[in-house]
């Protein structure tokens, strides 16, 4: 009989590619995950990884069982999830991840929903922008909120995208700048020549801002990479400089800023929640992603709100 824990266990290490990196995934120590998988290699009848001196990799044999154990997980996750369903009450812990701006902008809302809930706790954590959909497929949280800047990110066989909202570039500026009037239109070629602040390059809001100026000839290079939004803002509202900013990012409350939406159809992307497609029934799980719905929605009204007037 094959045990359901060493099956996570060798899923976890065909996804971490070493025992070391599983072991510090998990909590275990190298020694520890070793045993286990030369257990399941008993279990199994065959052996699951060839090892050298200083690595291990999948067998043709542990590949195909990995795929196996993958389909028997989330059938056991969708039954957990069923029998949880026809008791109707969520219980126990919720594990949802979001990027730094979204963690900041629902954290208040869910709170204050879900601790009617009061079988059900919520642990809220931060990963960076792209790591979200695979910490959710790896089974380390239950929902994840990303940010999508190129619209790719779809349902699969394992897991489900549900939209929430849009999320554009708005111009931050120092609120005493002369561009805080919104009487003055704003010319991307002008803007262009002022004391520009970003993330550091690679960082997809940087690259987003690279997007919005290609029109114009580009961006000057940018003489002050800062890492965090919200360093940013406090930076624009000290006077340093001004930025383009995803209007999220304006959820956390910096004052002495003034915002100003650009011309057109300015670059931006969407927020999404993802969840396993196995977990989606079980009540905590359900009752949380409701509640992300709802605070999504009143997000996006007070952002519109932000991005039409000073701050």
């Amino acid at each position: 009989m094959l045990d359901l824990r060493r099956l996570t266990l060798i899923c976890e290490f065909a996804r971490r590619g070493s025992i070391a990196a599983t072991a510090t995934a998990l909590g275990y120590s190298p020694s520890a995950v070793s045993q286990q998988l030369v257990a399941l290699e008993r279990e199994a009848g065959t052996a699951l990884l060839d090892r050298t001196a200083r690595s291990a990799e999948l067998t043709d044999a542990g590949r195909r069982l990995v795929a196996h154990a993958e389909r028997i997980l989330a059938m056991v996750e969708e039954a957990e999830s069923d029998l949880s369903a026809q008791a109707g009450t969520p219980a126990g812990r919720v594990v949802l991840t979001a990027f730094p701006t979204a963690a900041v902008a629902f954290a208040p809302a869910l709170a204050r929903t879900l601790r009617r809930h009061t079988e059900l706790s919520l642990r809220l954590g931060q990963s960076r922008s792209g790591r979200g959909m695979r910490e959710v497929q790896a089974g380390e949280v239950d929902i994840a909120l990303i940010d999508d800047w190129y619209g790719r990110a779809r349902d699969s066989d394992s897991t489900r995208v549900f939209p929430l909202l849009h999320d554009p570039l708005v111009l931050v500026v120092p609120r005493k700048h002369r561009l805080a009037d919104p009487d003055i239109p704003l010319d991307l070629a002008e803007l262009r020549d002022e004391p520009w602040m970003a993330t550091p390059d690679g960082e997809p809001s940087r690259l987003a801002v690279d997007r919005l100026f290609v029109d114009v000839g580009g961006t000057k290079p940018t003489p002050w990479e800062f890492e965090g939004l919200g360093t940013i803002l406090s930076l624009v509202a000290k006077g340093i400089g001004i930025a383009a900013v995803p209007s999220l990012a304006l959820a956390a409350g910096v004052r002495g800023i003034a915002v100003r939406s650009f011309p057109g159809d300015p670059v931006g992307r969407d927020v999404h929640a993802v969840a396993r497609t196995s977990s989606v029934h079980r009540p905590s799980v359900s009752v949380t992603l409701r509640a992300i719905h709802v605070a999504a929605r009143y997000i996006a009204a007070d952002l519109e709100q932000l991005r039409l007037a000073e701050r």
